[in-house]
């Protein structure tokens, strides 16, 4: 197999290098001197994890309640309500006044009285009802979004086949959809000290068994043979597991559920590889004759020596 031009990892290297694509096909590039825009922002929070997203918005609430029950105080805890003496008592009392304003909730216990109140619950109104329509549209952004959900096994497995070798990992829907039309490409980068004691990447894009099928309902094994073709023939067990040497597989299919494709990218290191075993089944058949999918079995191997 010849190498193939870079697929936009780079050719340069170094020993310690980290890995460019996460396990969960996040970027794990660093971007610096890169613009910030408004964009980006929405992107972020779309991105980010669901305790995350939450954490950002009850922080962000409690941080505007304190903001604006601090300035009735500092304006005069009796433009709102009268005052307890206690300044904490004071604060507090703003405090909630301030989250019945930002959510327009307006319970009527409190209420402005002085011009300078009044200005500042109108302000805060308007912030609340901005505040509440973005975490609407960011909410809504998050669930409509497309997104994969694919398992992949936890390691990539080296192991006798055909009479030769092969290497093979394991995938599966996380969703109870069946996935239509599934296809699937994986591409090997090598890393090597070149003469000038540098180290250098190399690229193949790997032959696979199959590298596309019509539907896939429970799971697909993905194997590359290492044949005559593939940039590690003639290699013994050991000295591929000594390659510093990454898989980058890019999954793309058509899920019912967004109406359109969906892609996930996935990595393995030489780290992640097993020798000599095999997936065991993660299939069966209920008493009824249904068909049985085991999603914690997914990444369960077991020895093929005898």
């Amino acid at each position: 197999m010849k190498n193939i031009k870079d697929p936009g990892f780079g050719y340069s290297s170094r020993k310690d290098v980290q890995s460019i694509v996460n396990k969960d096909g996040s970027s794990n590039i660093i971007h610096q001197n890169k613009k910030i825009s408004f964009q980006d922002g929405y992107s972020y929070l779309i991105q980010i994890s669901w305790s995350k997203f939450l954490s950002y918005i009850l922080l962000s609430y409690v941080i505007l309640n304190v903001f604006f029950g601090v300035i009735f105080v500092l304006i005069g805890i009796d433009e709102i309500t009268t005052t307890t003496g206690n300044l904490f008592e004071d604060f507090l009392n703003g405090f909630f006044f301030s989250a019945q304003t930002i959510t327009t909730v307006g319970y009527g216990g409190i209420s402005p009285h002085g011009l300078l109140a009044n200005i500042v619950s109108a302000f805060e109104a308007l912030i609340g009802l901005l505040g509440f329509s973005f975490i609407t549209g960011l909410l809504y952004g998050r669930f409509s979004k497309p997104k994969s959900s694919i398992l992949f096994s936890e390691n990539i497995i080296l192991r006798e086949f055909n009479e030769g070798k092969a290497l093979m990992f394991r995938l599966m829907n996380n969703r109870t959809s069946i996935m239509i039309e599934p296809e699937i490409s994986v591409t090997l980068s090598i890393t090597k000290k070149s003469k000038d004691l540098d180290f250098k990447r190399e690229f193949f894009q790997l032959n696979l068994e199959n590298d596309k099928i019509k539907y896939l309902p429970t799971t697909w094994t993905i194997v590359h043979e290492i044949d005559s073709e593939s940039p590690l023939f003639n290699l013994s067990d050991e000295e591929i597991k000594k390659l510093d040497a990454e898989w980058y597989i890019l999954m793309q299919y058509h899920d019912d559920s967004f109406a359109q494709k969906v892609y996930q990218i996935h990595s393995y290191k030489t780290k992640d590889l097993k020798m000599n075993v095999k997936f065991i089944p993660s299939t069966s058949f209920n008493k009824n004759g249904y068909t049985v999918l085991n999603h914690r079995v997914l990444s369960d191997v077991e020895s093929m020596v005898n």
